[in-house]
């Protein structure tokens, strides 16, 4: 089993709480290659006659109210000297399973996992990338940036609630990134306002490299374009949705995988 004790607290932005982790519980880590590399966090719910660590597969055999909530965490940084584990939490107010938990955090706590898993990482004979997303993606585009080529253009198009929630990305990397902040209306359920920046948005000469992930029904508008309007080759493009506007976790599994088959149907 592999757990962390939380080492540090910071507040990046009113929605995004960083976490480090340490402890004798990261002796048997292994990171992945991939930039998105994610961890599955299992958070125990109130009234679980167990408490972390604890055997997952015997948590699992309880009654479902008392079994563990699996969320998917972005691993932004391992360090593999100190063995410290950084994961950057989303938070929507004490809303989730995770952001119940971080908005709680102590140094001390533990927190328990499985993986690391991932699947994405900038090819490094592409001619330019384009990376897509919203708060849940901030940090596999923060991670994925210092993987790609000295030189090489970037443009990130990332979709925010405001001013106050954008991070300086240029950091321990030497590609050329321009960054295009979008700030959510809250009111408008809006889910085509990266692709309206897509669209005007005059693409750099050459090969591109997409990464194209975050809430469901943008993630499903960008990739129909890219893939029917701009002619991107299906194999150099990822795109996956993460979670689905007005869906709770639990919902939104349930219909994932028939949701991913439609919009990959799409084209």
């Amino acid at each position: 089993m592999q757990y962390g004790r939380v080492e540090r607290l910071e507040e990046l932005t009113p929605n995004m709480i960083r976490v480090t982790l340490g402890g004798d519980g990261l002796a048997s880590f292994e990171p992945t290659p991939f930039s998105d590399q994610y961890i599955n966090a299992q958070f125990v719910p109130d009234g679980a006659p167990y408490s972390t660590p604890f055997d997952v597969d015997e948590a699992r055999a309880l009654p479902t109210a008392q079994r563990p909530r699996g969320r998917r965490i972005t691993v932004r940084d391992w360090d593999p000297a100190e063995r410290l584990l950084t994961l950057d939490f989303v938070t929507h107010g004490d809303v989730g399973y995770a952001g119940s938990w971080v908005r709680s955090a102590q140094v001390g706590d533990l927190l328990q996992f499985l993986g690391p898993s991932g699947s994405y990482l900038p090819d490094p004979e592409a001619d330019w990338y384009l990376l897509v997303g919203d708060e849940t993606v901030l940090p596999a585009i923060a991670a994925s940036l210092p993987h790609i080529p000295a030189g090489r253009p970037v443009v990130a198009v990332v979709l925010v609630e405001g001013t106050e929630c954008e991070l300086d990305l240029n950091l321990n990397f030497e590609a050329d990134l321009t960054t295009i902040w979008l700030h959510r209306d809250p009111e408008a359920h809006d889910h085509d306002q990266q692709l309206r920046a897509l669209e005007d948005l005059t693409f750099p000469e050459g090969r591109v490299d997409g990464f194209v992930h975050g809430e469901a029904s943008e993630t499903r508008a960008v990739r129909r374009h890219l893939l029917a309007d701009r002619h991107v080759p299906k194999e150099h493009l990822s795109a996956s949705p993460y979670w689905r506007c007005r869906f709770t976790d639990e919902d939104w599994r349930q219909v994932k995988k028939a949701w991913v088959a439609e919009m990959e149907a799409d084209v």
